[in-house]
């Protein structure tokens, strides 16, 4: 649906950091998961002003609004927000030990974050990286093209029965962004990008995450070997886990984002425990987190950072309620999946009311159905 806005001025005088109603202190309190709680949790609280300008040196924002303009889905005032949440799947730099550099960074994981009125709930919809999508034409917003030359600002093709991580491998952040409003209907109030050494970093920062697992993960690729019982997962162990595929359910993308959504869960308990908004931690993981993310240019400061994620600590894993994007399979091609058409429509249509994902909406996707969300529990 078109942006009802109707001009460049009004859209700024709704203010940076939101686009629905203009927020208070309690209403800026959100809750976030998984690759964003990594960026966000951990830059609220008191007592950073001494090392506002270090921080804020740290934060390279990226300006989505600008790149994707008008033609976006219409602003719903109703309290709620939504943000895209993507893990980048850089191969180059420090991540190159995860494979080789392929000439562009991919999306490895997509979550759409709901955040109920209130900010005492959330809906995450993970979307699988192999969902083939029709892909809008878009700006590219990241700067160079798969094969490392300078394109940001030029236009990216449209295509149909494309990949979804695609999106972000071609075009970058905006679009990305895009292509989920085309998806859902659904305007993105924010995006956040974590990639996989900022990831790892900010894990051994936090003293590492406690699962329980309940059968042996041994996976060669992500460099995993856990025999069932009680652990706590360093950095790079946890960047495994979020990683392992084949060795666990069904060995497919689908259990995979089980297995993430499983590890989320035990994250979100685990930033709580430590106590990171007072803690004397405070300044060594808002460095680290400030390093770690990308976010849009409306959250590119300390200040409206804080504003956003001074709620995180109050909310735990079970206020946050996860499924994957209701797909199946493709006929033509079993390593990919394609949206139930129907079940999917339910999923948006509830977010855009803010209301409760109906159980419906996945009683027939292929996903949510595996043992690999099983295999590892939260404390």
């Amino acid at each position: 649906m078109a942006d009802q806005s109707g001009s460049d001025s009004r859209i700024r005088s709704r203010g940076r950091g939101t686009r629905r109603k203009k927020p208070t202190k309690g209403r800026r309190a959100m809750t976030m998961a998984g690759w964003s709680v990594a960026g966000l949790v951990l830059v609220g609280g008191s007592g950073l002003g001494y090392v506002y300008f270090k921080l804020n040196g740290n934060i390279e924002g990226v300006d989505i609004n600008s790149a994707l303009g008008t033609e976006r889905p219409e602003n719903i005032d109703n309290g709620s927000m939504d943000i895209l949440v993507l893990g980048s799947d850089s191969r180059s730099g420090a991540n190159g030990e995860y494979g080789e550099d392929e000439g562009g960074a991919r999306s490895d994981t997509a979550m759409i974050v709901h955040v109920y009125e209130g900010h005492k709930k959330a809906s995450v919809v993970s979307v699988p990286r192999d969902t083939l999508i029709d892909r809008p034409r878009c700006t590219n917003s990241k700067g160079t093209d798969g094969a490392g030359s300078d394109s940001k600002g030029t236009s990216v093709t449209g295509t149909q029965r494309a990949m979804f991580n695609t999106a972000y491998e071609t075009g970058g952040p905006a679009c990305a962004v895009k292509t989920v409003e085309k998806m859902s209907g659904i305007r993105m109030d924010h995006y956040i990008e974590v990639d996989f050494t900022g990831f790892k970093k900010l894990i051994d920062e936090l003293g590492g995450v406690e699962i329980t697992t309940t059968t042996p993960i041994n996976d060669d690729k992500s460099h995993l070997d856990l025999k069932p019982g009680t652990h706590t997962l360093g950095g790079e162990q946890s960047l495994g886990l979020v990683r392992t595929r084949k060795s666990v359910g069904d060995g497919s993308d689908l259990g995979r984002i089980q297995l993430q959504q499983a590890f989320i869960k035990a994250f979100i308990n685990q930033v709580k425990d430590v106590g990171v908004f007072t803690g004397p931690k405070l300044l060594d993981l808002a460095d680290t987190a400030t390093k770690a993310i990308t976010p849009d240019s409306e959250l590119d400061s300390v200040n409206e950072l804080m504003g956003f994620a001074k709620g995180l600590s109050g909310l735990g894993a079970e206020d946050v309620h996860m499924i994957t994007l209701p797909v199946r399979y493709d006929p033509a091609d079993p390593n990919r999946v394609v949206p139930l058409e129907s079940a999917s429509q339910q999923v948006w249509t509830a977010l855009k009311q803010d209301k409760p994902i109906p159980a419906s909406a996945v009683k027939d996707s292929a996903g949510d159905k595996g043992t690999a969300g099983g295999v590892v529990k939260s404390h």
